[in-house]
């Protein structure tokens, strides 16, 4: 089911929206503090970012800028200011389509499915993952926080990218053991414990401090 963020700060457009997609499959959240429209995004892991250009505090442009810094994530602006200007800017800043108000809601899952299908279908879902400001890019090992960088093993990167597709949860030992090395034999658990080190050595190279946290006998958790 594909997530997608919705950024209208009219409530009764937000909820008209969220409800018509709901009918489609989709799987929808609503901002509702616009000044943590990139937490938000962050946390949600919308897979299509709905924006609106008038918002409280920073305009649509703004925050598809800031998303624009961590992902390729689709951007469909809906907006009343349709003039070619708008338009411009908001393509010029990073979206991907402009939809103007009022609109049809059946034109606008029309260009929904068009731009998730040209995104997916082709080219698999997103390779990034977010939890708590951290992004993961699992296509290239790089873990981002703050402006910095840095890249992981293989290993490393699959620990991290385990516990992040499972954020808030407990990963016992024994399942990352199974999905780092897929094996029959006996593997030293030392040899997790070795691996999980090495990743946090890594995050803290970053500012990142006790994001992988131990449950003492049982696994790890993010």
């Amino acid at each position: 089911m594909y997530k997608i963020l919705i950024v209208e700060d009219d409530e009764i457009i937000s909820r008209e929206i969220a409800s018509f997609l709901s009918t489609w499959g989709y799987d929808t959240k609503r901002v509702v503090h616009f000044d943590k429209v990139v937490e938000t995004w962050m946390d949600y892991g919308a897979d299509l970012v709905l924006m609106d250009i008038s918002l409280p505090y920073k305009n649509g442009f703004y925050w598809t800028e800031k998303i624009r810094t961590y992902s390729k994530v689709p951007i469909v602006f809906i907006s009343s200011a349709n003039d070619n200007m708008n338009i411009v800017m908001a393509i010029a800043r990073g979206a991907d389509d402009f939809i103007a108000k009022p609109f049809d809601s059946q034109v606008l899952v029309a260009k929904i499915q068009a731009i998730l299908r040209r995104t997916y279908d082709f080219s698999g879902k997103t390779d990034l993952l977010t939890h708590k400001d951290v992004q993961f890019n699992i296509g290239d090992n790089v873990v981002s926080y703050n402006g910095q960088s840095v890249e992981l093993t293989k290993n490393e990167g699959k620990i991290l990218r385990l516990l992040m597709e499972k954020k808030d949860t407990i990963v016992s030992r024994e399942e990352l053991m199974e999905y780092l090395w897929k094996t029959d034999y006996y593997v030293d658990e030392n040899a997790l414990s070795v691996n999980v080190n090495r990743v946090r050595k890594k995050l803290e190279r970053i500012g990142i401090v006790d994001f992988v946290q131990t449950r003492k006998g049982i696994g790890y958790i993010v």
